[in-house]
């Protein structure tokens, strides 16, 4: 019987909190190198033209700047940028070189550089660079770019590719349906806003390369630049030190990485490149912007008979490292909680002279979950029950897991009954609705919505087999080896790379655990390809349910081989050990080695099993068979004035079901900044172009990310149902709060509106829209 406390579940205080929190610690702009040099790139200023003369001998002759290049100065050897997911074998992926050679194709596209001794001289010296362009039309609409004669971004037309996807019979399932509800909603694009701007430290020895970034892939990123530049993996050490932040937004191969790398090596020396906040709006790549096509066919009572969505995906003017895949993530959560006999879905992506985009927090599945809430509430309003009721009709029952789904995917485990029944009681329903129906009576100019959002999420990106099935260029496995050392402390090297999420505590907690160890006798290393070699990275709500199982695998390894040598030690069979409380016990006595004793007598090697090596480590590859399903209920309530358009949340509820929960204190971070950010895009964010292809939205004061002051309280609560594909039951947090929040949002701002005869306002939902709803609306 155990005698510590458990550590998983406790809600620990991460331990990296006090470096990162009083600046103690390394990021890559922070980092200082004897000799180093800064470079500073020369946007085009226009979303779509031929490059026809570069003059960069003025640049030359600035102050404190070292070397000028244009595109053409690296020809051939700045190679392609990549793009991992060729979703179809007739995809269209045109030629992305890092800097500009002959056309642009977005404002903000590289054109040249200036390498300086500090990064004001190179950003003064790109004045004196003279480029000379011939205008070609701009390409923003995704219809406009796929009619006959559109101007094409690229040799090979504007679209990139169709998918298609579904299961059973779709036609016969809409045939003669009592109810067809059909709707086209508007995922604005928008811009990630990580806290650290993306940075790059490159430098040489001469034969090798050390490129620190900040970066969510640094193993990923390590054989891209080996493909990109041919220099050879072995020779290029990638380190992401503490990263302020990615949210998708440094899953990616960055045009500045491979540059700045190209930079040093060309020069021989460290170089350095870090984005202004304006700088990384125009480049750092987007997300969302779809235009979503749905339709549900049902019976009169509402119960479903099947979906259909048709889809229009913009790639922006390149296809970067996994953006034609982002859609398709989505493509298998169309269908949300629901049973229905059939389902339908085709993607077409399409280029435009914007930004690129690719993954952003969710990845495809905030998307999805939007369309399918917004049209049950649609739904639920066509036959006149309550959001809530409409939902009970469809969805999956607990007692029916596991349950195959039409969108082609099996969960495992789940009970939105539980989630639901929670989260109305913190958030009182019943009651809200009475004070709903008393402020309709009174023509209230305040009206109050109801939002709701039942969700799930396809989590764990891993499974390498069913990436490969989507040719997916990877696989999705993660690594973790665990290190005894010889006074009995722990090292855990992990491939995930985290960027806020607390890996370090984390692991700890789970290591402790398994180990029998303290705590506080772990370290964690990540982020580095030299001290952790093997990895597949942080993306996807992965790191726990991929990354911690390796670890807690790796542990296992470590016991067995720490198993024989006590065997030895305590002149007993393996097979008459326990382990308990970090000690191996011969059952029925008091003979005992802690896992401490074992490993210091292993460092000794004095006292050993015949032929058994010196050494407890142990490495472990974990490769799911399956997707982890989180799920939950989100309800909020929202004022809106209807004579300025103003919305304001009132109470919001999140009730999530992630399995077994490793750090309760964790999970509410994650679960707060998700729901920031699906609030963000349902009230505050977009990214705006204007006629000519120019981003409008560059700084912080054109681009609203909302703040503290501009969010509610939340109250969170969980329900328990572990995860049946893991040892550890756990299923994933870091994009449950964004996934659901967006569409309970808005789902409460057309609520409110209802009695003015709004079915729909488009995101964001700002005061000046909702105001003009209500205008063009019908009392």
């Amino acid at each position: 019987m155990s005698t510590t406390e458990a550590e998983i579940g406790r809600a620990r205080r991460r331990k990296e909190d006090a470096r990162l929190i009083t600046g103690r610690t390394q990021w890559t702009d922070n980092i200082q190198l004897p000799g180093m040099l800064h470079v500073a790139f020369l946007r085009s200023p226009m979303a779509h033209a031929r490059i026809t003369r570069v003059d960069v001998s003025a640049a030359r002759s600035q102050p404190g700047v070292v070397a000028v290049f244009s595109g053409q100065d690296f020809g051939d050897e700045q190679g392609s940028l990549p793009c991992a997911w060729p979703v179809t074998e007739d995809i269209v992926i045109p030629d992305h070189p890092p800097m500009a050679t002959s056309t642009v194709r977005y404002v903000g596209e590289a054109v040249a550089c200036v390498i300086a001794t500090d990064r004001y001289k190179a950003a003064d010296a790109l004045d004196a660079i003279e480029i000379d362009y011939e205008p070609l039309p701009a390409v923003l609409d995704m219809n406009e770019a796929l009619a006959e004669g559109a101007t094409p971004v690229h040799e090979g037309g504007n679209k990139a590719f169709t998918w298609k996807f579904g299961t059973g019979d779709a036609d016969a399932a809409f045939r003669d349906a009592p109810v067809v509800i059909e709707r086209t909603y508007v995922q604005q694009r928008l811009i990630p806003s990580a806290m650290e701007p993306r940075a790059v430290v490159a430098q040489s020895d001469g034969e090798s390369f050390i490129v620190h970034s900040a970066t969510q892939i640094p193993h990923i990123l390590r054989v891209m630049l080996a493909a990109t530049t041919g220099i050879p993996e072995h020779k290029i050490r990638v380190i992401a030190p503490d990263v302020g932040g990615g949210f998708g937004s440094k899953l990616q191969v960055t045009a500045e990485e491979v540059l700045t790398l190209l930079i040093a090596k060309r020069l021989g020396k460290a170089v350095k490149w870090t984005e202004s906040r304006s700088e990384g709006n125009l480049t750092v790549h987007h997300g969302r912007d779809q235009i979503q096509r749905i339709s549900l066919a049902a019976s009169a009572d509402g119960v479903l008979r099947g979906v259909k969505v048709d889809l229009l995906a913009d790639m922006g003017a390149y296809l970067m490292l996994v953006t034609p895949g982002i859609p398709l993530l989505g493509a298998f959560m169309y269908t949300g909680v629901y049973k229905m006999d059939a389902y339908d879905f085709t993607c077409t992506g399409v280029f435009t002279t914007k930004m690129p985009t690719d993954a952003y927090r969710g990845a495809g599945r905030p998307e999805a979950t939007y369309a399918i809430e917004r049209a049950m509430d649609e739904l639920a309003h066509e036959i006149g029950v309550d959001p809530l009721e409409i939902r009970r009709r469809n969805w999956i029952k607990h007692e029916e897991f596991p349950y195959a789904t039409a969108g082609g995917l099996t969960y495992d485990s789940g009970n939105y009954e539980a989630a639901t029944d929670r989260a109305m009681a913190l958030f009182g329903y019943d009651k809200l609705r009475a004070e709903q129906a008393d402020r309709r009576d009174r023509n209230d100019p305040v009206q109050l919505g109801i939002g709701v959002s039942t969700y799930t999420e396809m989590c764990g990106l891993a499974p390498s087999r069913v990436l490969g099935s989507l040719r997916y260029g990877a696989g999705g496995w993660e690594h973790a080896t665990i290190r005894m050392l010889p006074t009995g402390k722990v090292e855990v090297v992990t491939g995930t790379s985290p960027h806020g999420q607390g890996h370090e505590t984390a692991w700890s907690q789970i290591v402790a655990d398994s180990l029998g160890v303290p705590f506080e006798d772990v370290a964690v290393l990540h982020g580095d390809t030299a001290s952790s070699p093997r990895g597949m990275d942080t993306y996807g709500s992965r790191s726990l349910v991929v990354g911690g199982i390796a670890v807690l695998q790796a542990c296992e390894k470590v016991k067995e081989n720490a198993k024989q040598v006590a065997a030895h030690l305590l002149e007993c069979a393996p097979e008459d050990l326990e382990f308990t409380d970090g000690a191996f016990r011969v059952r029925g006595t008091e003979a005992a080695k802690t896992i401490q004793e074992i490993a210091l007598a292993t460092f000794a090697a004095h006292n050993l099993p015949d032929g058994f090596e010196p050494q407890l480590d142990a490495g472990s590859t974990f490769d799911p068979e399956a997707f982890s399903f989180p799920h939950g209920t989100h309800l909020c309530a929202i004022e809106v004035d209807t004579e300025t358009g103003e919305s304001k949340i009132r109470s919001y509820v999140a009730v999530d079901d992630i399995g077994n929960v490793i750090n309760p204190l964790i999970v509410e971070g994650q679960v707060h900044g998700g729901i920031a950010q699906g609030i963000a895009q349902a009230l505050y964010e977009e990214a705006v172009y204007d006629a000519d292809g120019n981003l409008l939205t560059t700084t912080m004061a054109d681009y609203l990310v909302p703040s503290a002051a501009d969010l509610p309280d939340f109250t969170t609560a969980r329900t328990v149902t572990p995860a049946t594909s893991n040892p550890l039951g756990v299923k994933g947090v870091g994009e449950a709060g964004t996934i659901a929040s967006t569409p309970a949002v808005v789902n409460a701002v057309v609520d409110a509106l209802s009695p003015y005869g709004i079915r729909d306002v488009a995101m964001p939902c700002t005061p000046e829209r909702v105001w003009r709803a209500i205008q063009g609306g019908t009392s």
